[in-house]
């Protein structure tokens, strides 16, 4: 029962990081979301379409080179995709 009791706990600890983390991430989501939207905004006036592919590479490729593991990088690709779908959807402010 003790291993039970200390595995449980364990557990529960891990958790608690993993909320924490969730919060930061999602503040981080928001932050980057406001600066896309601003971007966004300046891109006509700079003469600038909207979608950049060599952008979206450029990202990956910086991703990739954060990436220290245990996540692999296609993971991360997928996670990054996702993230500029919902970017390039979300209405303007």
């Amino acid at each position: 029962m003790a291993e039970t009791d200390k595995a449980l706990s364990e557990i529960q600890e891990h958790r608690g990081h993993i909320d924490e983390i969730d919060k930061q991430i999602v503040g981080l989501l928001n932050e980057r979301t406001k600066l896309s939207l601003a971007i966004r905004a300046l891109k006509p006036d700079a003469g600038m379409g909207l979608y950049d592919a060599k952008r979206e590479e450029e990202i990956f490729a910086r991703i990739y080179g954060f990436n220290e593991g245990p996540l692999y990088n296609d993971y991360l690709r997928e996670i990054y995709e996702c993230i500029l779908k919902v970017m390039k959807e979300i209405p303007s402010l």
